[in-house]
């Protein structure tokens, strides 16, 4: 941490703060990271992990803590710059640990104490100043997005490279999980009995007719198909005449026998 502009704070304000850096750091907050602005130790930035089994899980929540002159005697103010479904962006949040409540602040709490109360606060659904209400819906998907939005942010690349390079990682690998599972073109089944088919008879698949040996048959053979039935054609009807001549001659026999007796 470094003290460079540090001198403008007051010195309780300063040595508090920076006892609360050291228990930070020796005992963090779950779910939380948080880091003083090099050049003003009354600045905090923060990153709350979404916890499992919640909407927020999967996501980074990017806030800050501005701190008065006066702490630990006064609360701070507690914003939220990543969009989160919970909170409004960059907004004072109304919390009994927050300058909206100076008469229930207590002294004793510390950095993790407000970090800890506001982490509570956010899995709530309790309404209050600068909260805001969503679907769990939408705080999934702006949780997925967090990603993206909190690597464009320069203080908070600057602030927390381990988090940048985990966001990172993490991004990696959802490409590759989503490369890896890209969906297979499925075939159009025709069902049984259906009467559409392809080409020749066969079933589609893939939106075209499954070739079998040569699907598109030579001209040559086409014209021979095409003759053939012709040539069936004509001789059935040969048949049919055949077959009444035959059957009028036997009936013109049998009446001229009858007219005999």
């Amino acid at each position: 941490m470094n003290n460079t502009g540090n001198k403008r704070a007051p010195t309780t304000a300063t040595q508090r703060l920076k006892q609360d850096y050291l228990r930070i750091k020796k005992d963090p907050v779950p779910y939380i990271c948080a880091e003083p602005l090099p050049s003003n130790i009354l600045e905090w930035h923060y990153v709350v992990r979404g916890p499992e089994k919640t909407p927020y899980e999967g996501g980074y929540y990017h806030g800050k803590l501005i701190f008065p002159r006066e702490f630990p005697f006064k609360p701070p103010s507690i914003y939220m710059i990543t969009p989160n479904g919970r909170f409004k962006c960059n907004t004072r949040l109304c919390l009994s640990i927050t300058d909206f409540h100076p008469d229930t602040w207590n002294p004793a709490w510390s950095v993790s104490t407000i970090l800890t109360g506001l982490l509570s606060f956010m899995v709530e659904k309790g309404p209050t100043l600068g909260s805001i209400e969503t679907s769990d819906y939408t705080k999934r998907q702006l949780s997925a997005q967090s990603l993206a939005f909190n690597l464009k942010d320069k203080v908070f690349c600057e602030l927390f490279p381990d988090v940048v390079e985990e966001i990172k990682q993490k991004q990696k690998v959802q490409e590759e999980l989503s490369a890896r599972t890209q969906p297979l073109p499925l075939p159009d089944v025709v069902p049984d009995g259906d009467p559409q088919q392809a080409h020749y008879g066969l079933p589609v698949l893939n939106g075209g007719p499954v070739p079998v040996g040569d699907a598109n048959p030579a001209p040559g053979l086409q014209q021979g198909n095409r003759n053939h039935g012709l040539l069936g054609g004509a001789l059935a009807n040969l048949f049919v005449i055949v077959g009444f001549a035959a059957f009028a001659y036997t009936v013109k026999y049998v009446l001229r026998s009858i007219a005999q007796e």
